[in-house]
């Protein structure tokens, strides 16, 4: 009898062992469900949207201008942040805000990126804390999920700051 039960234990424990790594490495190297709050997005992503966020796209390096990421907060290591890249290394970028009168810029670092929220009046982002480094980057957003009569693939950057170089094209 307690031969039976120990033996029944231990198999749901090594199941549910196995379940649990193979939920840890899906999670963390193919991708997750996020869902996304505050305004910085809007009207591409809003309060509440779920979204899909890749994760072999950042370990491959193939984040591009354009791309919804998700992000560590340089602020705060326990937050996600979801932003638009907007510049990648090497690229001119535009600092200033929507309403300054004369504009600044300034070149991104490398293994670094440039984030903007869709809604530049407000949204916290690299204008206030400057390029954060690749390696923060969480994953791509992919797919808007919820709610459902927005499902698909996200719009274009509302913003058009997302200035295309020469080597863009390529």
């Amino acid at each position: 009898m307690l031969r039976s039960v120990l033996g029944k234990t231990l198999g749901f424990v090594g199941y549910t062992v196995q379940y649990g790594c193979i939920a840890h490495c899906t999670f963390e190297y193919i991708g997750e469900f996020v869902v996304c709050s505050g305004p910085s997005m809007e009207p591409t992503i809003v309060n509440h949207d779920v979204v899909f966020s890749e994760r072999i796209s950042r370990h491959l390096c193939k984040i591009q201008k354009g791309d919804v990421v998700i992000a560590k907060s340089p602020f705060d290591p326990n937050m996600n942040v979801c932003k638009r890249v907007i510049g990648l290394e090497g690229d001119k970028v535009c600092t200033s805000g929507p309403s300054d009168l004369f504009k600044t810029h300034t070149y991104v670092p490398k293994g670094h990126v440039w984030l903007e929220g869709d809604n530049l009046r407000n949204s916290t982002d690299s204008r206030s804390y400057g390029p954060i480094p690749y390696a923060l980057i969480r994953g791509r957003v992919c797919l808007k999920l919820w709610p459902p009569h927005n499902f698909g693939t996200l719009s274009e950057s509302p913003t058009k700051r997302i200035i295309k170089t020469q080597n863009d094209s390529d």
